[in-house]
């Protein structure tokens, strides 16, 4: 990776996400999870043993089934994941003014990093700094990040300057606005019996080979309740998101949720911190799907907060990710 040094280099910023279907039909969402779970970044079997299950089998279960839960929560301009992190980098584009270009890429889907990549180049740029919005380190969903940038870097036959943010899970600006965000919607909202921190779960075989993702997500959450001074029965840790047979990272959400409701509790508030911008997993999964689980077991009131989405907050700490990165510092 080539470093950023040059403080006549025109500066560019590639906001990356996962990526989203065109469209929640069964056509659009079958490619989308063609192209995600081909990745093997994200499912790591024999490609000579998998691609024929995921395409002769898991695709036409699931496509269906998913394009169904993607029109519970599509706007009418489109996927809430894709229409936040374009509104993000239209926030982050005013807050920088005049300097780095600002564009989006998806890992899957559309615009793809190849494209995000092309419009920089054509504006001039000749130094990029890459932030995946992901808070935490995986190498699930960060190194597929990189993987995608080099990759597009190759084809474009390109080489610009780089900075490639790793993460930003113990940021201090990213943890006082996620704490930030859960006292406003308490005001508002009521303070419930339990706080539910639920962020995506990965194999725990993947945990047992290297990835850092547990250890982060443990220190972020812990961060997050201090900042907000949190006793330890007030608030619990948990993973969502889970398929296939194996193990992943445990405590499940929805079986907490389970338990929680059984045990008496009747109100829980759940973020996920996880998450830069609200998509299927919090819209849908959380929000409804979980609510369900709670209430059919006793409980009465779930609560979702959202995530920081497009809100100044999440851009004050994109600028300040990307001043960084530059090694620029305001006045």
């Amino acid at each position: 990776m080539t470093e950023i040094n040059s403080k006549e280099a025109r500066h560019g910023v590639l906001l990356a996400n996962l990526g989203t279907p065109k469209a929640p039909e069964r056509g659009p969402v079958a490619r989308f999870l063609r192209e995600f779970l081909s990745d093997p970044r994200v499912v790591d079997l024999p490609r000579l043993l998998w691609l024929p299950l995921l395409n002769g089998v898991i695709i036409p279960v699931r496509a269906g089934r998913s394009a169904k839960a993607y029109r519970k929560i599509w706007w009418e301009e489109g996927s809430p994941l894709l229409v936040l992190t374009e509104r993000l980098a239209e926030r982050l584009r005013g807050m920088l003014e005049d300097g780095p270009v600002v564009e989006v890429g998806m890992r899957y889907g559309e615009p793809s990093i190849r494209a995000g990549l092309q419009r920089l180049r054509e504006a001039g740029v000749d130094a990029v700094t890459v932030i995946p919005l992901y808070p935490q380190f995986s190498h699930t969903t960060t190194s597929s990040i990189f993987d995608a940038v080099d990759a597009a870097l190759e084809k474009l036959a390109w080489r610009p300057g780089q900075r490639r943010v790793q993460d930003y899970h113990d940021h201090p600006v990213w943890i006082r606005a996620v704490a930030d965000s859960i006292r406003a919607f308490q005001a508002e909202h009521g303070v419930p019996e339990r706080l539910l921190f639920s962020l995506h779960g990965i194999p725990q075989r993947y945990v047992r080979q290297g990835d850092p993702y547990r250890a982060q997500c443990v220190r972020s959450v812990h961060a997050i309740a201090g900042h907000l001074g949190l006793n330890a029965d007030q608030w619990q840790l948990t993973f969502q998101s889970r398929v296939g047979r194996e193990p992943w990272l445990q405590p499940y959400t929805d079986i907490t949720l389970e338990k929680l409701a059984q045990s008496g509790v009747r109100h829980v508030q759940v973020v996920c911190p996880g998450f830069a911008v609200d998509c299927l997993e919090t819209l849908e999964e959380i929000a409804m799907e979980n609510r369900e689980v709670f209430e059919e077991n006793g409980g009465e009131k779930l609560e979702y907060i959202p995530a920081l989405n497009d809100g100044d907050a999440h851009a004050r700490l994109m600028w300040s990710l990307v001043q960084s990165a530059i090694g620029e510092r305001r006045g």
